[in-house]
């Protein structure tokens, strides 16, 4: 008996710290230092929420960057990879529709290289990001639909490229979301 009320205080314990005083404390101490992020780095305009700069959206129309495709077609709750491998023929078959969408939407040559962010769609299948060399593919459309000049888009996808996090984790990369709405307060 003494054996199980040792066990039982201690299951009492540690179900305090871990499942109550741990997670408090650390929501304490993100939402102090870090309270964009920890809540969702959600993005207003005009007090109106219209996304989060953590998750893709779907833009489209020839006004607006496209983000990367997306296997959950955007949707937050069956986020995640298709699952398919090299091999499979259901993910050739996506790989060339979205090279042929990219290409044919861009006004690009049939050989044109396209950046592979484009044509794959990431992990999760949200991630908000492209590269500066996807997004420099689609200035001439954009601009082109907005009727602004090539060289005033390039500037915006230019003051919207971040760099590597901390100068050297990752790759230079441009938030679609963000840069739409920087396109859409220009006008």
């Amino acid at each position: 008996m003494k054996l199980i009320l040792q066990s039982l205080r201690h299951l009492v314990l540690w179900t305090v710290i871990t499942g109550l005083a741990y997670p408090v404390v650390i929501t304490v101490i993100s939402q102090l230092a870090f309270a964009k992020p920890a809540n969702g780095s959600l993005v207003e305009r005009n007090g109106k929420l219209v996304g989060s700069a953590l998750l893709a959206q779907q833009f489209q129309g020839t006004n607006y960057f496209w983000p990367r495709p997306s296997t959950a077609t955007y949707a937050t709750v069956p986020s995640g990879a298709s699952n398919l491998g090299p091999t499979s023929g259901a993910q050739l078959t996506n790989v060339v529709n979205n090279l042929l969408a990219f290409r044919t939407g861009n006004h690009l040559a049939n050989n044109a290289a396209v950046p592979a962010d484009m044509v794959y769609a990431s992990g999760s299948g949200l991630d908000p990001d492209i590269s500066p060399a996807a997004a420099d593919l689609q200035v001439a459309r954009v601009a082109a639909a907005r009727g602004l000049s090539v060289d005033r888009v390039r500037a915006l996808v230019a003051q919207s490229t971040e760099p590597p996090q901390l100068g050297f984790l990752g790759e230079p990369r441009v938030n679609v979301l963000l840069l739409n709405l920087a396109l859409d307060a220009a006008r």
